[in-house]
């Protein structure tokens, strides 16, 4: 450690030899621990590596301690380490807050408009007859159908792709250097989404994954070009400061208020553009409408602490990414996720007779519409 300190990941902890912690010793050291929520740990041994690794061997090391967190709780809902928790209803305790609402209005986030994308008229073909709903969030609660059969739909991500390229153009009117995101579920899914924007959109388009040799050089180049899209598997979420981000496309498979927050969160940050305007599109499926709106909320009651007891075995380090095989899952399920298409009603023949389409697809979609969501107004 250096006569000013130093920087460690949670992941190096283990690894750090007993010089070090003879030199923590020696002196009134402060621990900054930044993104906590990574860390979990209670006495009934809910608690993951890094977790255990903090109360073991800097606890009772470190005469101060300060833990930041843009979001203070977990998936699995598990404690998060150092944390106090109120008795009974589980929410944690937070010693200062300082929430979105606070620095939209101190200029230093801007301000979010969410973008729920519909449709009002879905039907599933199962072969001996046709289901129809009036909404994505029907259609995936009343059917077999799951959301990734949405997000992988042609018309379905040509729709919100050029939703979000529209609102691309009309910002970059103002802010020539304005830029947007598209999160997507596998990287299959964000080739296809690149090669969309760039062939079917005239886009300039850039892609980051975990399995490209240097993805931090990629975003880098990004931040200081002026591409108008990079789409991500798992890459962007927490932590990356692109401040020319201004319009996101949320389509990955993900969805937990955790992970929705901070994709939201890429597109806030304020730079000296002209515009400051952010803007994120997804689907009306029953989580994200939760998330969407709640977004007002610092910590949203739906991510109190679990109580419920677990097998500690199961418990892993909650990284949103790389390591992750989601992606790779979400894949192997694509197979059967290609026969889905969204086709306009059924057409009428000259004689007044309704007649479906000539399609191999499962499910098809009329008129598409948007709810809007525009926090702290």
């Amino acid at each position: 450690m250096g006569s000013l300190g130093g920087s460690y990941t949670y992941q190096s902890i283990r690894y750090l030899d007993d010089n070090f912690w003879k030199t923590v010793r020696k002196y009134r050291v402060l621990v900054v621990f930044d993104e906590i929520h990574h860390c979990s740990f209670d006495e009934d041994g809910r608690s993951n590596s890094w977790g255990l690794e903090i109360v073991s061997k800097i606890q009772g090391l470190a005469r101060y301690t300060l833990a930041l967190s843009g979001t203070p709780w977990r998936s699995d809902k598990l404690p998060i380490v150092m944390a106090e928790y109120s008795d009974p209803d589980g929410m944690v305790v937070c010693d200062y807050q300082y929430g979105l609402q606070h620095a939209v209005v101190d200029g230093v986030c801007r301000r979010p408009k969410i973008v729920l994308i519909d449709n009002e008229h879905l039907s599933i073909n199962t072969g001996n007859e046709n289901q129809h709903f009036a909404s994505i969030l029907d259609c995936l609660k009343q059917s077999d159908l799951s959301y990734q059969s949405v997000i992988h739909n042609d018309r379905a991500m040509n729709y919100i792709l050029d939703s979000g390229c529209q609102k691309l153009a009309q910002l970059r009117k103002e802010s020539p250097n304005a830029g947007g995101l598209v999160v997507a579920a596998s990287i299959k899914h964000a080739k296809d989404i690149q090669k969309r924007l760039v062939e079917q959109f005239n886009q300039s388009a850039c892609i980051v994954t975990y399995h490209h040799h240097n993805p931090l050089h990629e975003i880098e180049s990004f931040r200081h070009s002026d591409v108008q899209w990079i789409v991500s598997v798992g890459m962007i979420s927490e932590g990356t400061d692109i401040p020319r981000l201004q319009v996101c496309c949320h389509l990955s498979a993900v969805k937990t208020e955790l992970y929705f927050r901070q994709v939201l969160g890429r597109i806030l940050r304020v730079n000296d553009s002209a515009n400051q305007e952010a803007w994120l599109y997804t689907f009306a499926e029953e989580s994200l409408i939760g998330f969407a709106e709640r977004i007002e909320q610092d910590i949203p009651d739906s991510c109190v602490l679990s109580k419920q007891e677990i097998n500690v075995q199961s418990v892993v380090d909650e990284q949103l990414a790389p390591s992750s095989p989601l992606g790779e899952n979400v894949q192997s399920k694509h197979s059967h996720l290609s026969i889905l298409d969204w086709e306009n009603a059924s057409t009428v023949d000259k004689s007044g007779n309704r007649v479906s389409s000539l399609i191999f697809d499962e499910l098809r979609l009329g008129h598409f519409k948007q709810r809007v969501i525009a926090a702290f107004l």
